[in-house]
């Protein structure tokens, strides 16, 4: 197969993938989610955008790459915080750090409890006897 043939190939298969919608497999309903998932996470950039300074925002990111899941935690706290009308002004980096320890003392995470066993009842022992 020569180059031209390879173009015109991938070419044919990324308007058949297009055609698809990526696969999804719903015609038009999948789109329309996407859309609105995609907006939405546009207007939550932009509300941060405006409450956040900076370094907060930076440091927001660096979470969001370690746990996810505690970052969007903290940018929803953020965003009610703005729609109540309860930030005066944007949010630092020592006020993210603030919010954030308080979110964790809330936060109880599972913890793991390790039970040893007493000595004298290694099951090791036994095979020192052969």
């Amino acid at each position: 197969m020569s180059d031209a043939d390879l173009e015109q190939i991938r070419k044919a298969r990324l308007a058949q993938l297009q055609q698809q919608g990526g696969g999804g497999g719903g015609t038009g309903e999948g789109g329309q989610e996407e859309q609105r998932q995609q907006k939405e996470a546009e207007a939550r950039q932009s509300i941060l955008a405006q409450i956040l300074l900076p370094d907060a925002a930076d440091r927001l990111g660096r979470i969001r790459l370690v746990k996810e899941s505690r970052a969007t935690e903290i940018e929803n706290r953020l965003i009610m915080l703005a729609r109540s009308g309860q930030l005066r002004q944007k949010v630092t980096e020592e006020q993210l750090k603030e919010l954030l320890n308080a979110v964790a003392e809330t936060q109880e995470e599972g913890k793991i409890i390790v039970s040893r066993r007493k000595p004298g009842w290694d099951d090791d022992d036994d095979l020192l006897d052969l």
